[in-house]
């Protein structure tokens, strides 16, 4: 599901905002995630998961195509655990 097509969904399933609030809803959401986990801080949705940060070391990689050594500097990525009960509602016998 891509962003547009959850903005749809939540517009149909609640008639009574106007699809241009929603999207302002969503956006909102989604900025104020980015901008916690750029401050370091973990995000948690009960019920749904969690997000956080992973640092990554910096290490020697190679360029595939030449096979030279290449330095890869170290970065942080954007980790997402998910809660018990999604887990839960993925693996039932449905």
């Amino acid at each position: 599901m891509t962003k547009s097509e959850l903005i749809a969904r939540l517009a149909e399933l609640n008639p009574h905002l106007y699809q241009r609030d929603v999207e302002r809803i969503v956006t909102t959401i989604f900025d104020e995630i980015a901008a916690a986990l750029a401050r370091g801080d973990r995000v948690e949705l009960r019920g749904f998961g969690a997000f956080s940060i992973k640092k990554r070391d910096a290490r020697q990689g190679r360029n595939p195509r030449t096979g030279a050594a290449v330095d890869v500097s170290e970065k942080a990525v954007p980790f997402f655990k998910t809660g018990k009960q999604l887990r839960e509602r993925l693996n039932t016998d449905q």
